[in-house]
């Protein structure tokens, strides 16, 4: 394939997914345009055996971009590194089309196991930066994966995963388009549990009160003292405690 096809391809393809990119020979200064070249070679002499030739063609790339892409590795049409520096890209890993990963990137193993050990990514995955996906699983189709989060257990089509370890926290979303790469408006699952456990919290403690209220009275009138029953519709007096009645926890929204 030539340099002149390479560079026309890929501006299509960088342009959607890049607003920093101006012109056709912009592609020349993007790493991945170079580290995809040096894959393919490399795969190709790996499919033919030809193993330290296609090590060696990988490792030069990958000192000149920083990108590291084993040759073994399966990779669709499509795919865009963006800035790329840090991206590891194990020997059994197949990407699908059209995914997007970001710098710091990890698509590797966890231990010394052989074969299939590293992740298989389907079309329209958008890894976002300093993500790990570590192990021998399947991430579906347009699923997007947040930064920094560390992904251990296979992902379902259309779906949103955040945290350490990773936690889906969308599922059936409508495909992701390629032109939304949005990176910061994802779920915070942490913040939901905490919400719930306010709003728990919150109801005991009501309830305790209210439970107080009802052991007070009946203490009164075991003892002698008649005492009406309030109508619900006045206010209670306040008792005699350090605290009240709540509404709003005190954690705050965002931790």
């Amino acid at each position: 394939m030539s340099l002149i096809k390479d560079i026309r391809e890929a501006y299509i393809i960088y342009k959607e997914r890049d607003p920093a990119i101006r012109t056709y020979w912009d592609v020349i200064l993007y790493p991945c345009f170079w580290a995809l070249r040096s894959y393919r070679r490399a795969h190709k002499l790996w499919l033919q055996g030809h193993c330290f030739r296609a090590r060696r063609i990988s490792q030069r790339a990958a000192r000149r971009t920083g990108i590291e892409i084993h040759p073994g590795a399966t990779i669709g049409e499509g795919l865009f590194i963006d800035h790329g520096t840090g991206v590891v890209i194990g020997e059994t890993t197949v990407i699908g089309d059209n995914c997007t990963l970001y710098q710091g990137v990890t698509l590797g193993g966890t231990g010394k196991e052989t074969g299939k050990r590293h992740p298989t990514l389907g079309n329209g995955v958008m890894v976002s930066a300093g993500a790990k996906l570590l192990g021998s699983f399947s991430v579906g189709d347009n699923a997007k994966i947040g930064a920094g989060s560390v992904v251990l257990k296979a992902v379902p089509d259309n779906c949103t995963v955040v945290g350490v370890p990773g936690r889906v926290v969308r599922m059936k979303n409508s495909p992701i388009p390629l032109a939304n790469l949005d990176q910061t408006h994802l779920p915070d699952p942490i913040l939901e549990d905490m919400k719930t456990l306010k709003n728990a919290n919150n109801e005991l403690i009501n309830r305790l009160l209210a439970l107080e209220d009802e052991v007070r009275i009946l203490s009164r009138e075991q003892s002698g003292r008649e005492i009406p029953r309030r109508p619900l519709e006045q206010a209670a007096p306040e008792p005699d405690r350090d605290y009240v009645e709540v509404d709003e926890c005190v954690f705050a929204d965002y931790i």
